[in-house]
């Protein structure tokens, strides 16, 4: 895997002194620490990068060159403070402190870098650490870094909305809502000038109405101009809705004769946003720069909001002044409105009601005419309403509230109101329903809730089985170990890569049907033949823990039509968590019965079952219970989900029941019954070992992990299997050239040529023509498959390789003429 620019690798590091030396020194003299954090910048998909030597030379992998923008390939082995020198006077201390030999952790520090061209605001979340030569000296120092500007600015963006929102909710002026609105931006974007043009397409005309500046920028407020005199192509792209971005006005080709004129104005970078109603162009809102800069989607996102929101506070302060000043004319206006109005005097009577607010209250213009409010709603929980009405009525100012509102048995809905007062005394009031939003909202807080406690879980799961591994690893680098202990060692190592390829299976299952991409079989299944295959893949786990599993199926055959492979999937997922949640010496019960139409599965323990509140949402994505002692088996709750899915694909619905905690669950699984019509049904799949009586083979594995390809070569050549090894393609084509292997094991993510490409070449070759192709890879979704077919593969195994199910295949390639 390349770690940087002109394809260096760890490799051509370690096997050149020379181009060693140029960046981190001679190799023989690394000490151990650098060795291990260099490999471990290798295979991470984290941005890392070490900083080495007197000179701190600056060497980082493929993720954090995405980081360096242009800066990449050439700061690849220079000086750190070279490297970074635009923010070496802020990160110099942090340096230090490593050098020191002290970690430090930075989050969501703001920085401006340069690596684009022009300077750029970012922020970044990172550790440094130290490299130590011995226990006395440090050598250098270490770093993962993960850039954060999106999220920072996504929360700046949120802030602005809300702030913006709240700052033009009360204007009433149509002038004041631009120039508060300008002001905000202007501030939050740090630009020198924002302005607000409006755009006759009638009389082709551009008038600059209001602008705001920074100190010592002048203003350009009531600069008037025929649109033709601008740019075509910029004009062209404005009346198509499209907001225009210029980083440099100086190399602009849309700018080639007015650029010498923004220039003089003081432009060298700007943003213009149209809104076009109607089909027609109406405003343009910019922002200024009295210097190149290079415009952010943050910076873009900002002032669209803005010029959106802006927009439609004064369309809403136009309709307001309206209303005072033709009352008589506005009844189209309100009843056209999507918003609910209504104008209430100071003793609540009601003077007039909009269709919308009919709507929202489920009333008619009858039942409502020139009635006391509190006599059609008494329900309406007067305090807040009266205190907010009371405000309006003696301050004379907006005021904005939402109200619980309940008709009959309907649940309450939530009612967002403004109040306005009005020229005679009482009150306008606009009210829309937000209960929907607001439902929404809440969702979506409890789904980024889940989400994130769904992204801890995975972490601490796939933590569990490493350290077991790295302890087996060390044990056998340690010391001179006997048969026995290899043998208890390896069977830690093989359960722990099972127990993550698991998890990471279920992680592919999950995505691959939620989003509809698995097919189905459609056979005619025998229920006690999906049951027994259940209960089979469970008996290890049942039999570890001790517990008594009874199996109910009734005497009669019972028939149901889907997917074999995907039911088995299904109980065997009921099954194991029933023997996960239960103390050992537990029972479980699986049983199997008709009625009517219906085919019942049930699967129940006596464990330690579920509160209450999680039995709700216990198969949606991500459902967790908190994790305790008793629940220490954990998982990723993702399994029920699954069951739900393939079981609904299936035609069928599953629940759950708990009696309370501490008392056992039952999970019921019901799927249509289908009568046997002289199709043959499918038999259960018996998955048992791979033969050990295999035929020896040539075979040629190809990886460039040369840890992976040794390991895989020593297991076929203990299954009695010759074996050769090459780490690139082009070393592979040679030998297979000389060998003609019999099977060729490929690995595709090689560096000088990919195995779906070494394929098609070992194709077009007379030895190895008819050689058996196995592609052995981590990507395993159908495309991935697909891709690999149409390369000439005769197989697709995916990482970690299942043995058995590689030796099973060797064998009967074995038996074949």
């Amino acid at each position: 895997m390349p770690i940087s620019a002109n394809n260096l690798t760890v490799e051509d590091l370690l096997r050149s002194p020379d181009l060693a030396s140029s960046t981190l020194g001679s190799p023989d003299r690394w000490p151990k620490a650098l060795l291990t954090v260099v490999k471990l910048m290798v295979d991470s998909q984290f941005p890392m990068f070490v900083a080495w030597g007197p000179n701190l030379a600056f060497l980082y992998n493929d993720q954090y060159s995405r980081i360096m923008g242009n800066k990449h390939p050439a700061a690849f082995g220079q000086p750190f403070s070279e490297v970074w020198w635009e923010i070496w006077s802020e990160i110099s201390p942090i340096v230090d402190k490593a050098l020191a030999g002290e970690a430090t952790f930075h989050e969501n520090m703001p920085l401006v870098i340069e690596r684009n061209g022009f300077p750029e605001h970012a922020w970044f979340t990172f550790c440094y650490s130290p490299l130590r030569i011995s226990d006395d000296e440090v050598g250098g120092m270490f770093c993962t870094v993960t850039e954060t500007t999106v999220h920072v600015l996504s929360e700046r963006r949120n802030a602005f909305q809300l702030k913006l929102s709240d700052s033009l909710a009360s204007i009433a002026d149509p002038a004041g809502v631009v120039t508060t609105a300008i002001r905000i931006l202007g501030e939050e974007v740090n630009v020198s000038r924002v302005l607000f043009s409006e755009i006759n397409e009638v009389e082709r005309t551009f008038l600059i109405r209001q602008d705001w500046t920074q100190a010592g920028v002048s203003s350009i407020a009531g600069f008037y101009r025929q649109l033709d005199d601008f740019e075509s192509d910029i004009i062209v792209e404005l009346s198509h809705g499209r907001a225009v971005l210029v980083d440099d006005v100086a190399k602009d080709p849309r700018l080639r004769h007015q650029a010498a004129t923004y220039s003089r104005a003081g432009i060298q970078a700007f943003i213009a946003i149209p809104l076009v109603k109607s089909g027609k162009l109406r405003i343009v809102l910019q922002l200024h720069q009295s210097q190149p800069y290079h415009w952010t989607e943050i910076d873009l996102q900002l002032a669209q909001d803005m010029a959106e929101r802006s927009w439609s506070a004064v369309e809403h302060a136009r309709a307001q002044a309206e209303l005072r000043a033709e009352r008589d004319q506005s009844r189209h206006i309100f009843d056209s409105m999507t918003e609910g109005f209504a104008i209430v005097d100071a003793d609540w009577r009601i003077l007039r009601i909009n269709a919308a607010g009919l709507r929202i209250s489920r009333t008619s213009s009858a039942q409502v005419a020139d009635r006391n409010f509190w006599s059609i709603w008494p329900g309406l929980a007067q305090d807040s309403l009266e205190a907010c009405h009371g405000g309006v009525m003696l301050h004379r100012q907006p005021v904005t509230c939402e109200q619980h509102f309940a008709l009959g048995d309907e649940h309450p809905s939530i009612i967002e109101l403004r109040m306005y007062p009005v020229p005679e005394g009482g009150v306008a009031i606009f009210f829309r329903d937000v209960t929907q939003r607001k439902r929404i909202i809440e969702k979506l807080k409890e789904t980024d809730q889940r989400k994130d406690e769904f992204l801890a879980m995975l972490a601490h799961e796939l933590r569990n089985p490493l350290a077991p591994i790295s302890a087996a690893a060390e044990l056998l680098q340690s010391r001179q170990i006997d048969a026995s202990e290899i043998q208890q060692t390896s069977e830690v190592i093989s359960r722990q890569v099972n127990h993550m390829t698991s998890l990471v299976d279920d992680l592919m299952d999950v995505s691959r049907v939620t989003r509809g991409l698995i097919t189905l079989a459609d056979d005619m299944l025998d229920v006690e033949s999906i049951v027994s295959a259940a209960v089979e893949q469970v008996r290890p786990l049942v039999d570890a823990r001790r517990h008594q599993i009874q199996v109910l199926v009734p005497p009669s055959q019972l028939w149901v039509q889907g997917d074999l492979k995907r039911l088995v999937q299904v109980l065997s997922n009921l099954l194991n968590n029933a023997a996960k949640y239960t103390p050992e010496g537990g029972n479980i019960e699986m049983s199997a019965r008709a009625e009517d139409s219906e085919v019942v599965f049930v699967v129940s323990d006596n464990g330690i079952g579920m509160p209450p509140e999680l039995i709700p949402s216990a198969f949606e994505l991500f459902t967790q219970a908190k994790r305790s002692s008793d629940r220490s088996p954990g998982g990723l709750g993702i399994g029920l989900a699954l069951v739900k899915r393939l079981v609904e694909l299936h035609g069928g619905n599953v629940s759950a029941e708990s009696p309370a905690s501490g008392k056992g669950s039952e999970f019921t699984i019901r799927l249509p019954r289908v009568v046997p019509n002289g199709r043959e049904a499918s038999p259960a799949v018996d998955v048992s070992k791979a033969p050990n009586d295999s035929s020896t083979l040539k075979v040629l594995i190809v990886d460039d992990n040369v840890d992976a390809a040794v390991m895989l070569a020593m297991l076929l050549e203990a299954a009695g299997h010759s074996v050769s090894v090459e780490h690139s393609s082009e070393k592979a084509l040679e030998r297979a050239e000389t060998e003609r292997p019999d099977v060729c094991l490929l690995d595709i993510g090689l560096p000088d040529m990919d195995g779906n490409e070494l394929a098609r070449q070992l194709r077009k070759r007379s030895g190895t023509a008819c050689s058996t192709l196995i592609a052995v890879t981590g990507y395993g979704q159908d495309k991935d498959r697909e891709k690999t077919a149409a390369a000439g593969f005769a197989h697709h195994l995916v990482k970690p390789v299942n043995v058995p199910e590689l030796m099973t295949l060797l064998s009967e390639l074995s038996q074949q003429p």
